[in-house]
């Protein structure tokens, strides 16, 4: 098992009267290689849940179990570099430093994680091969278009191997046709063995997971298996 959520709770102003319960008793476990979509609403808990999964928050009551660490157990420090180690991020707006160039920003996690500078490049030009921009690497963002910028993100998410994808809304900036391309790779991440982890509020970006969890008001209202035509 390498995600397992148990009774967690994230609860804002706790106790008083404006109380929110961004997660109300919310009980979740995934499986090593799944690819799970979770979706929800605005409001639902979606985000709270991905802050939570992604060890970007620690709940405030119940239990959390990464790959068998309690991660409300670890310091500061250590959530840091299961960030780092574990997780690989991708955002709905790309989140790149505008005055480095391709290559630097890929490399950017390979620093945080003290990886010498030869590695550092052959990794982060791996990652931007397997995602069609090696001849790409000396431009800066904004000289490219936004489906080029969430490949470069993609890179950077892939390029310390991490077992765990996660995608918050990582085609909400982009247009279907390159939304549809960006949902293809994650597929064949995942078939390549990575956990995905895809956030969104879209039934039909959903449909691309393999399961999908429904949330509202801060619980699951359906946990379940589809059938899906990979794209």
């Amino acid at each position: 098992m390498l995600v397992k959520l148990k009774d967690v709770y994230k609860i804002y102003g706790e106790g008083m009267e404006s109380e929110v319960r961004a997660l109300d008793g919310v009980s979740l476990e995934i499986d090593r290689g799944e690819f799970v979509a979770v979706v929800g609403q605005s409001g639902s808990g979606k985000s709270t849940m991905m802050n939570v999964l992604g060890c970007l928050d620690i709940p405030t009551r119940g239990d959390y179990l990464l790959d068998g660490t309690d991660v409300r157990e670890l310091t500061d420090k250590e959530l840091s570099h299961i960030r780092n180690k574990q997780i690989g991020f991708i955002f709905q707006q790309y989140n790149l430093i505008q005055n480095l160039n391709v290559l630097e920003n890929v490399e950017l996690p390979l620093i945080y994680q003290g990886i010498g500078a030869d590695d550092r490049r052959d990794m982060a030009m791996e990652a931007l091969e397997r995602v069609g921009l090696s001849d790409r690497v000396r431009h800066k963002p904004t000289e490219m278009s936004g489906g080029q910028q969430q490949r470069v993100a993609i890179a950077r998410a892939i390029a310390t191997h991490p077992p765990i994808i996660m995608a918050d809304e990582p085609t909400g900036a982009l247009d279907s046709h390159t939304g549809h391309e960006v949902l293809g790779f994650l597929q064949r991440l995942n078939k390549e063995g990575s956990t995905v982890i895809l956030i969104t509020h879209d039934n039909g970006i959903a449909a691309t997971a393999r399961r999908v969890v429904r949330l509202a008001d801060g619980r699951i209202t359906e946990d379940q298996a589809q059938e899906v035509d990979w794209l």
